[in-house]
């Protein structure tokens, strides 16, 4: 049959295209290439008694990591705070260590512990639904760049690509224009102006949606620790929700009614976005 998704070899790992014919085992939800089961169907051949073990068992394709939350991001921190500390001591000499103890993390260092939190505590909470249907990928390098997409959610109606921030204050859609002039939507976040991070998920969302071209593709932005009103608030803009993580968590298991094969589209991905 034609694959109506992209899938992974069960035999060999590769991956093959949405619309490529291959053979879909029903029994074990899996897909297999055609030169694959060409193999599998011939008749088997004795084993030879002068090849090592090693070569007489089958190989089978890596397991699936679904990565660390906040990992790349942990290590960049880590990096930046190793380096600022060797620039002090080299500059203090002997008084190396008590510099490095007096002295404060520089912003743009601490800049990454905050946002690798974030991700740890947003991941956390998306790991608790794989009971509900739901399967996650975290800290995936997008093929080509040095960005990464912080988690990507499989549910049986579509795929979410999330990005996570930690950021005080309340998140605000600013809404100008309109009858005489052309409709503008500012996301802001306290005083600050976050409309940028709109389009990183957007942007997001069209480097994921060639690899799965039957799947509806949806964007959030979800703010671990701001200040959230106790009722409502959450909104979208330009197609992308703007939410926290409880709010994300019900969206997420509300979407049951569709017919995807989760742990396959996940398979996929996977093998497409590694582990940062």
């Amino acid at each position: 049959m034609r694959l109506r998704y992209a899938g992974i070899c069960r035999l060999c790992g590769t991956l093959i295209p949405a619309g490529t014919r291959a053979v879909y085992e029903s029994e074990t939800k899996t897909v297999c290439c055609l030169e694959c089961f060409a193999q599998s169907e011939k008749p088997a051949r004795p084993p030879d008694p002068e090849l090592p073990p090693e070569r007489l068992t089958p190989s089978e394709p890596p397991p699936i990591q679904s990565g660390v939350a906040g990992a790349s991001a942990r290590r960049e921190y880590e990096r930046r705070k190793a380096k600022d500390e060797q620039r002090l001591r080299e500059k203090w000499g002997r008084l190396g260590g008590l510099a490095v103890a007096l002295s404060d993390e520089r912003q743009s260092t601490k800049a990454w512990e905050t946002g690798a939190v974030g991700e740890e505590r947003l991941g956390s909470r998306l790991d608790s639904l794989a009971g509900q249907g739901v399967a996650v990928l975290h800290d995936r390098r997008i093929p080509g760049s040095k960005a990464n997409i912080d988690h990507i959610a499989i549910t049986p109606s579509g795929i979410w690509v999330i990005d996570a921030k930690r950021y005080k204050g309340r998140p605000e859609l600013k809404v100008e224009g309109g009858f005489l002039r052309p409709r503008t939507e500012t996301l802001v976040v306290g005083r600050r102006d976050c409309t940028k991070l709109v389009d990183g998920v957007l942007n997001q969302i069209e480097v994921l949606r060639p690899h799965v071209p039957d799947v509806a593709v949806t964007g959030a932005l979800c703010f671990v620790e701001a200040d959230w009103p106790l009722i409502g608030g959450f909104f979208a803009t330009r197609g992308v929700h703007v939410v926290s993580p409880r709010r994300l968590g019900k969206l997420l298991t509300q979407e049951t009614g569709g017919a995807i094969d989760v742990a396959n589209v996940r398979d996929v991905l996977a093998s497409v976005f590694r582990a940062a």
